[in-house]
Parts: structure tokens; sequence; C-alpha cells
């Protein structure tokens, strides 16, 4: 757990307000008189991590109070979101979601104990970034469209790797062979560095990742690159085209966004959504985000809960298409 913290000047007529409202609806104004709880559904260390300490960082001095970041893993992210969705709509207690981790909720809401649409509520898109489609060097294609023949081909000889089942890696590699209409084999992994392996082994041929943990890879010759899957080319990787190229139609951006409990008074939720926006406007801190490969975005709650409709009709119509499962259902 790790705190970041804007020191504010305290005196007695703040204290005298925080008594006064303390049982009435909170007010932009007198929010937060209190740290808030950033939780992160993923280990300490990890990309979705990373990207969430640096929004704290901005967003703690914008409020003026402690932003702790917690990391609560485990269930692909449902221990946290449970956490969360049951916590008081006061936002003191937030979730830095993922694509990945909405994904996972929205499979298996029924088992997992929570909604992800119904029991939370937009605060802040935060940041966008693609994933890149690489593939084995052996495999007989040098770019996207040489790719997609070769797999019309050759209906299930080839297969693809993700971090498991329900996640959203899986969700992009099933949304790509609807569009291309071609027929792979899926790997499951528990986690996509166990699936990098099998790639670099030859176990398996495909798989999608994020930009950052691949550019080594790539420049060394390790994997091959066919593209990202944004609308627009990466510039960490400007010579590597969009999926889009070669598979008209396909976009599936990798977002992470902070949620509050559903119920949460608007004008907190707006106040948080101006201290995510000054974070993602800071110079300082879109440079970090850069650095680790994503775009800063900043969003008012209003434009996430449009994005995230957007998405979730995504995520539902790959299911709906494809059948996908969480383990165990």
């Amino acid at each position: 757990m790790e705190t970041y913290m804007f020191k504010p000047l305290i005196h007695w007529a703040a204290a005298f307000a925080l008594a006064a409202t303390a049982s009435l609806p909170a007010r932009a104004a007198d929010f937060p008189t209190r740290p808030v709880r950033l939780l992160v559904p993923f280990s300490p260390g990890g990309g979705i991590d990373q990207l969430a300490r640096i929004a704290a960082v901005k967003m703690a001095e914008d409020l003026k109070q402690q932003v702790v970041v917690e990391n609560m893993a485990g269930a692909g992210g449902a221990i946290a979101a449970k956490t969360v969705a049951n916590a008081a709509p006061d936002g003191y207690t937030l979730i830095f979601n993922s694509s990945s981790a909405v994904a996972t909720g929205l499979l298996g809401k029924e088992r997992l104990g929570f909604d992800p649409v119904k029991d939370f509520a937009p605060v802040s898109l935060v940041a966008q970034f693609p994933l890149v489609m690489v593939v084995n060097p052996k495999v007989p294609a040098r770019n996207m469209k040489e790719f997609v023949e070769l797999l019309r081909k050759n209906p299930d000889k080839y297969n693809y790797g993700s971090s498991g089942n329900g996640t959203a890696i899986h969700l992009a590699s099933e949304l790509f062979k609807t569009l291309a209409g071609v027929n792979m084999q899926h790997v499951p992994y528990k986690g996509t560095a166990a699936a990098m392996q099998d790639l670099l082994g030859g176990r398996i041929h495909m798989m999608l990742d994020g930009v950052p943990p691949q550019i080594g890879n790539i420049h060394e010759g390790r994997v091959r690159a066919l593209g990202v899957t944004t609308t627009e080319r990466s510039a960490m990787l400007p010579d590597v085209p969009t999926v889009a190229e070669a598979v008209p139609g396909y976009a599936f951006p990798f977002w992470v966004a902070i949620y509050a409990p559903a119920g949460t008074p608007q004008p907190v939720l707006d106040r948080l959504a101006a201290a995510v926006s000054a974070a993602a406007k800071d110079p300082q801190s879109r440079q970090r985000f850069k650095d680790a490969g994503s775009d800063a975005v900043g969003s008012t709650p209003a434009e996430l809960a449009a994005f995230w409709k957007q998405q979730i009709d995504l995520y539902s119509g790959i299911v709906s298409k494809t059948g996908i499962k969480l383990d165990g259902e």
C-alpha cells in the first residue's frame, strides 16, 4: 500500500463544517475531508498499478487529501470490484478499473456477486493504450494481410494464447477472428507471462499484449509485430500498422477508468473527475503516462458513462457471438 499526500491546512471552521454536514448529502465544497482509497484489482508493479500511481499523485495534490493506492488482486479483479460495490457511496472508496476486469465482471456477475454496470458510478476515463498483435517469427506471415490469408487457408491449424478465459485479451482475439473470418484455437493461461513464454518457445503462434512489454521482443526479433488494436498507430511503434488497416472495423483499445459505488452523489463524482482531469492535463503526468505506453484522457462522469456503454455493448456482442465463458462456468 502506498500513500500520496498533499497536506491540507485544517482549521476550526473546516472542522465545524465537517461536523455540521456529516449527516447531509456530500457537496463538492465539503469533499474530501479525509483520505480517499483507490483500489487496484491487480498485483503491485504491473502496468495497471503503475498507471494508478501516476494518477494518484496529481489527484492527491488537486484534492488536497491523501489518495491511498491499495492493491487487491484476485479473481480477475472481482475481489476489488465487490469491495467497492459494497462500500458506502460517499466517494471515499474507488476502484481503478481496467477493460479486462470489466470484461471478467460482465461474464461472471451472477457467480461473482456484483453487477459491473448497475453497482458502479462512472467517475473518469483515465487513459487508453493499444495492444499489439505479435506472432512467433516462424509463423509464415510478414504482415497482417498475409496472416489473415494464412489463417483462412488453414482453419484451426494455428492458435493464440490469452491471459485467461473471459479476459479482455481473450475478447479482443475473438473479435479479430470474427471480423477477419478466420478460425484459431484458443489456449488460455493464468496471466500473460506464461503465455508469452510459450509464444517465444513456439508452442503457441499468436498473442495480443500491451505495447511496452513487447518493445524489446519486437526490436530484438523474438516476435513479429503485425498490428495494434487501436484506430491509430502507436507512437511507440510507428512502423506497425493498425489491425484495422487489414481487417476493417477492428478496434479494441485497452483502457483504465475510475469508478465509485452506485449512489455516490453527483457533486462528489464531479469533484473526483476534476481531479483526474487535472492529472491528465498536467505535463509531467502526461509524460509519465506516455512513458508507460498510454495516452492520458481525463473525462467527465457523463463522458465515461457513454464510453462505458459502448464498451459493454462491444463486449456483450463478442460474448453473444462466441459463447465465451469464465473458467468453472
